[in-house]
């Protein structure tokens, strides 16, 4: 920092100048950021959802006492069948799985979230807060940076969009959580359990490996060939964590999609509703 004596007048008032820009460009650049922290590391809250997610396990609830009698009529009738008495402990077993994972759904989801919002806030910790900042390292890296603005301010607001919108699906995956622990169980149904549940922990875990790649944004203008393209790794780390997102987000609708196609009934559905099957009436 020079000084700003009168002999030094002709090299300070540029550089004041200069801060006063830097900062200004800073303001908005520091709103931002704040929000994206506070939205990767910050716990969700699911209270608002709490009365929904009650009216879901009461519903559910109702099928507990069919499920025991469909298990024991099943287990009455298998007589001296090996395989029938088997699948009969089965549906009992499962029955009473049910009624313990649903009944503590909100106490599992609250913890997920948890430990998610533990994880990205030790990670994030290890981040030089002034890392995502526009500086005045060097010439060339300044240079970029009032070039690559526009586009910087652009990419965090995209960022953020993406990470409210997340915060919105896991709030309101509280209500789909119990009813994907409930398919998870009945056999015909699991594929559309293991949809939702994965569905959700994607969604809830997908911040912690967003947060290691920021992460390894600042560690990597540490190395001298990066050192003079700051503003270049900031823009491409966040990049990269929209797209992390909707790769996963994706890949889970994909996957499930497809086990779900190839399940019995996933193929009874096709089968009902083929093209060649319809009969249209004149």
């Amino acid at each position: 920092m020079t000084n700003c004596g009168l002999t030094e007048l002709a090299s300070c008032i540029p550089e004041k100048i200069f801060d006063f820009v830097l900062n200004l460009l800073n303001s908005p650049l520091q709103l931002l950021l704040d929000k994206i922290k506070n939205l990767l590391s910050e716990p969700i809250n699911i209270e608002v959802f709490s009365g929904l997610w009650s009216l879901i396990v009461y519903i559910i609830s109702i099928f507990y006492g069919l499920l025991f009698l469909y298990s024991g009529f099943q287990f009455i009738i298998s007589g001296h069948d090996i395989y029938r008495r088997e699948k009969a402990k089965q549906w009992i077993k499962n029955t009473i799985l049910i009624i313990f994972f649903v009944q503590a759904s909100y106490l599992f989801y609250s913890l997920l979230l948890e430990i998610s919002s533990l994880l990205n806030a030790g990670t994030l910790n290890l981040i030089d807060q002034n890392f995502f900042l526009l500086t005045s390292d060097n010439l060339e890296n300044t240079a970029l940076e009032f070039i690559l603005f526009t586009l910087y301010v652009i990419t965090l607001s995209l960022t953020i969009i993406f990470l409210v919108l997340r915060y919105i699906l896991v709030s309101i995956g509280i209500i789909f959580f119990p009813l994907g622990l409930f398919f998870n169980f009945i056999p015909f149904l699991e594929n559309y359990g293991k949809l939702i549940i994965n569905s959700l922990l994607i969604l809830i875990f997908v911040t912690f490996p967003q947060s290691l790649i920021l992460l390894a944004g600042s560690r990597l203008i540490e190395i001298p060939i990066f050192e003079n393209y700051k503003i270049l790794v900031m823009i491409c780390s966040f990049i990269l964590v929209n797209l992390l997102m909707i790769f996963l987000l994706v890949f889970a609708i994909i996957k499930g999609g497809t086990s779900i196609l190839h399940s019995d009934t996933g193929r009874l559905t096709t089968t009902f509703y083929h093209p060649s099957r319809l009969i249209w009436s004149k």
